[in-house]
C-alpha cells in the first residue's frame, strides 16, 4: 500500500505535482475571490483560459462543455447521460468555502457551477451532498451528522449506495462517492482516509481529492502528514491557503451583509 507521494504514474508527475482537480479548484477559487463572490461567467472565462495553458490532464467531460462555452457562449450545457463523471464535483471545494454560512447559495451557485461542464442528476445530487457534508464538518457538526446527509443521498438515489463496497473507483460519479464515503466513514484520520481511497486505484486523484475535502474538514489542517506537506508544490500549498483565507473571507462578510 502506498504511502509515500512518489510521482509517476501513467502522467509521469512529479512527486507532489497536482492535476486537473487541483488546477480547476484553483482557477475557479481565484474567479470566485476576483469577482467577491460566484459569477458563472467569471468562473467560465476562467476554465478557458486554464484549458488555454495546455493542462497536463483534461477530462473529456470538462473539456467539451468549457470548448462548448468557447463556441457558443453558453453556461449550461443540456442535460446529457453522458455528464455522470466526477468532474464537477471535483472541483466545488472553493465555493463550499465560500458559501460556509448559506446552504441556499451554496446549493444555488454549485449547480451553476455543476452545469457549465457537467448537467446530470446524479452529478447534480453528489456535488450538493458532499458539499453539505463539508459544511456540516466545517460547522462543527461530526460523522454523526455527515453520516446522515450521506444517508439523505442514499435516500433519493439509491445507486449511491456504498455498503458492501462495490471496490469500483473510476471516474463515474456514482463510483467515486462509493470509494470516498465507504472509506471516510471507517477511517479516523486524515491520512488513513486519503491512503485508503487512493490505494483503491482507477480515478485515484479525483477521488483523493474528494476524500480530501471531507477529511480535511473533519480533523483539521493539523492532522494532514507533515511529510505529506513537504512533498507537495510549494507555489500550490502557497495558493491553497491564501485562497482558502479569502474564500471563508468572503463567507463572513456575506453572513454580515457586507458589500
Amino acid at each position: 500500500m502506498h504511502r509515500d507521494i512518489v510521482g509517476g504514474g501513467w502522467l509521469k508527475l512529479k512527486p507532489g505535482q497536482v492535476t486537473d482537480d487541483t488546477q480547476m479548484a484553483l482557477v475557479l477559487g481565484q474567479a470566485i475571490i476576483d469577482s467577491g463572490g460566484w459569477n458563472a461567467a467569471a468562473a467560465a472565462d476562467a476554465f478557458v483560459d486554464w484549458l488555454k495553458s495546455k493542462p497536463i490532464d483534461v477530462g473529456n467531460t470538462c473539456r467539451r462543455g468549457i470548448q462548448r462555452y468557447m463556441t457558443d457562449g453558453t453556461l449550461t450545457g443540456p442535460p446529457n447521460e453522458g455528464d455522470a463523471g466526477n468532474g464537477a464535483c471535483m472541483r466545488n471545494l472553493p465555493l463550499a468555502l465560500a458559501t460556509l454560512n448559506d446552504d441556499d447559495a451554496f446549493a444555488r451557485a454549485s449547480l451553476e457551477q455543476c452545469h457549465l461542464t457537467h448537467h446530470h442528476p446524479l452529478s447534480d445530487a453528489a456535488t450538493l451532498a458532499l458539499g453539505r457534508m463539508t459544511h456540516s464538518l466545517l460547522r462543527g457538526g461530526g460523522i454523526k451528522a455527515c453520516r446522515s446527509e450521506a444517508n439523505r443521498l442514499l435516500d433519493a438515489h439509491a445507486e449511491f449506495r456504498f455498503e458492501p463496497y462495490p471496490k469500483r473507483a473510476s471516474g463515474y460519479i456514482v463510483e467515486s462517492v462509493q470509494t470516498v464515503l465507504y472509506h471516510f466513514f471507517r477511517t479516523d484520520s486524515f491520512e488513513s482516509c486519503i491512503t485508503a481511497v487512493v490505494n483503491c486505484g482507477e480515478d485515484a486523484d479525483t477521488n483523493g481529492a474528494l476524500a480530501g475535502m471531507l477529511a480535511g474538514a473533519a480533523y483539521g489542517v493539523d492532522d494532514i502528514p507533515h511529510y505529506w506537506l513537504k512533498k507537495l508544490d510549494k507555489k500550490i500549498k502557497a495558493r491553497i491557503e491564501d485562497q482558502t483565507e479569502a474564500l471563508l473571507l468572503l463567507a463572513q462578510k456575506a453572513q454580515r451583509g457586507a458589500p
